[in-house]
């Protein structure tokens, strides 16, 4: 977890910091990913700053079943296998953000910049270029 502050505006007092953290187990339940960052983020977390973005870094991704762990390690419980595969489920079936951590606001009051964007040549057809030959 890495938050920043006023990196781009000159009269601001900047502040950037981070945080490491452990997950116990290797898992993909977005509520235990949740509630470290945000245990993470309380603890570096400075008031009077204009926070502008926060990065989360995860590493050793792996696929379930690759990881080897001793023999005494905790594990992710089924239990949260199978919330996690309903989620993912019905996340597909009705649209990305249908359900959700309740940390996350329904209508977000933030929206990513999108002036620099590429173009989507390929992957949407109202900007697929059309060469008519003589």
């Amino acid at each position: 977890m890495q938050p920043q502050a006023a990196f781009l505006n000159p009269d601001e007092v900047k502040y950037a910091n981070g945080a490491l953290v452990q997950l116990p187990y290797p898992t993909n339940d977005v509520r235990l990913m949740t509630q470290f960052a945000t245990e993470a983020a309380s603890r570096i977390f400075r008031p009077g700053f204009r926070y502008s973005k926060a990065e989360v870094l995860l590493m050793d991704i792996c696929q379930p079943g690759e990881f080897t762990d001793d023999l005494f390690a905790v594990n992710q419980p089924v239990s949260s296998d199978r919330l996690m595969a309903a989620l993912d489920s019905i996340n597909g079936k009705w649209g990305r953000g249908t359900l959700r951590t309740g940390s996350v606001p329904v209508t977000p009051d933030w929206g990513m910049r999108r002036e620099l964007m590429s173009q989507s040549y390929t992957t949407r057809l109202d900007q697929l270029w059309v060469v008519k030959a003589k």
